[in-house]
């Protein structure tokens, strides 16, 4: 108990000393932000900043800070140092300078920003990149919650379950036309708010719980030395992989440019990007503290949790909140497993969206112009998830390459953001040292995973650490050469 104490304080003490560190190497000044100079009434709309920091708390956590430290608990308790320190130095910071690079240059989507610093190859690759990244995450947060409701309101079986998923699949997909479609303050200005208040009570229902039903949070020393999950997975690099969104993911920087078009102020990105980021490793560090709690070992592994887990996203959320909450808690778990990945859905295909339009040059405050991306984007989205109710797609295996990618992303973005601090004559150490960490992690974790090359760990960390090296030389190489205005 006192070690996640201690990690929930260091976290906001983080928000107020290293994120104002962080701030102040990117040097916010009074410029016209892309809100005010452009003002399309679409994607670049003034928004107040408490709604700028609720909304974008909405588009980055969707169910991962939950259902990911959850998984990192079956590591232990040693899972909270990498939700503290990682969100502290490499989440939050990837995060701002994600937000902030994007908001210097006319709201820009984070490819074309990509591509202003680290070239115009690296720029062709993360359009591509990010388009298929984005439907694919839209079109499983359409598919998983059609599911849910299923479950949730049907009892049918056989055919019915076929039917009543794809009812429920095409009604969010036209949620999710809509939400795309519109101008950014009329549904998800309005809506995203309540549902990021319902995202913060329940992490607070869940931590209150946990204490007022007698669990006891193990402590980070505690077995510190012994693997305690159960397949016996190493930490390095599976942990640092699993536990993305509730230390660093690299999806954020694909939300981040939403935000960086609807903010009055540079001064706002401190509170709306760093501090977003800290909000949600507080709300993982909460649940990393209730799978590690409420479930106990089992022969010195955590086996309870990992059968939990087995069950299923709605399982594992639905048991935590019921045991800590009780009725009330399942009333927010429900609303929790639909609502959440819908709402990381929804801005993953108007992401896509942006994307192509800052491809193709396409002026968005045209309603032709829209629905010439539109169309296409959840049109493909609409085919992958039928075809995966109706069994033609199988996303199992695919949607395990999404941990690896989304990690490779918050790597790339690192860099860019590096080149651009050095660029600008600023401390570029500050994001080059998170962008080796990464490198390192993303590289060891594509060498060791069974997804991947399924290589051994002793092949695995040497070429992690060789390659982290040989992108940090490779850095500090271009770095010799005269600054770029």
């Amino acid at each position: 108990m006192v070690s996640f104490i201690l990690c929930i304080v260091l976290l906001i003490g983080g928000y107020f000393t290293y994120g104002k560190v962080v701030e102040n190497t990117f040097a916010p000044d009074d410029r016209e932000t892309p809100a005010v100079a452009i003002n399309d009434g679409v994607d670049y709309v003034v928004l107040p900043q408490w709604k700028l920091f609720m909304i974008q708390l909405l588009n980055i956590a969707g169910l991962g800070p939950i259902f990911g430290a959850l998984q990192g608990a079956l590591w232990g308790p040693k899972v909270f140092l990498w939700i503290t320190f990682g969100t502290i130095f490499a989440g939050a910071v990837h995060d701002f300078f994600s937000g902030m690079m994007s908001e210097r240059n006319n709201g820009a989507s984070i490819s074309e920003v990509t591509g202003i610093y680290l070239g115009g190859a690296m720029k062709n690759v993360m359009r591509v990149f990010n388009v298929v990244l984005l439907i694919m995450v839209g079109t499983v947060f359409a598919v998983g919650p059609a599911g849910i409701l299923v479950k949730l309101i049907s009892e049918s079986g056989g055919s019915g379950i076929v039917a009543s998923t794809l009812f429920w699949l095409i009604l969010i997909l036209v949620y999710y036309f809509v939400a795309t479609f519109l101008s950014i303050d009329k549904i998800i200005g309005k809506f995203y708010p309540v549902f990021g208040i319902c995202l913060i009570i329940m992490a607070v229902g869940v931590g209150i719980g946990i204490f007022a039903h007698g669990y006891t949070i193990p402590e980070i020393w505690t077995n510190f030395t012994t693997n305690v999950h159960p397949a016996g997975t190493s930490i390095w690099p599976f942990m640092f992989i699993t536990v993305a969104c509730g230390a660093i993911s690299g999806f954020h920087a694909t939300q981040s440019p939403l935000m960086a078009r609807c903010m009055k102020s540079e001064h706002q990105g401190h509170f709306v990007f760093y501090g977003a980021m800290v909000c949600e490793g507080i709300i993982a560090l909460v649940w990393a503290a209730a799978g590690c709690s409420l479930y106990e070992l089992t022969n010195g592994v955590a086996q309870g949790l990992n059968d939990i887990i087995a069950q299923g996203q709605p399982a594992a959320v639905y048991d935590v909140c019921a045991k800590t909450m009780g009725g009330i808690g399942i009333a927010l778990a429900m609303l929790g497993v639909v609502a959440c990945p819908i709402t990381s859905g929804d801005t993953a295909f108007r992401s896509a969206r942006l994307v192509l339009a800052d491809w193709f040059k396409f002026d968005q405050s045209s309603f032709k112009n829209r629905l010439i991306l539109c169309i296409p984007v959840l049109g493909v989205g609409a085919v992958l998830g039928i075809g995966n109710c109706l069994g033609f797609i199988n996303y199992t295996v695919i949607w395990r390459y999404f941990s690896w990618t989304n990690q490779t992303l918050a790597m790339i973005v690192l860099w860019a953001a590096s080149m651009y601090l050095y660029r600008n004559k600023k401390n570029h150490w500050i994001t080059a040292v998170p962008a080796t960490f990464m490198s390192a992690v993303s590289i060891t974790y594509f060498v060791a995973a069974p997804e991947c090359l399924h290589l051994s760990l002793s092949i695995a960390y040497p070429v992690g650490i060789i390659a982290a090296v040989a992108f940090l030389a490779i850095f500090i190489f271009a770095t010799r050469k005269p600054a770029k205005a």
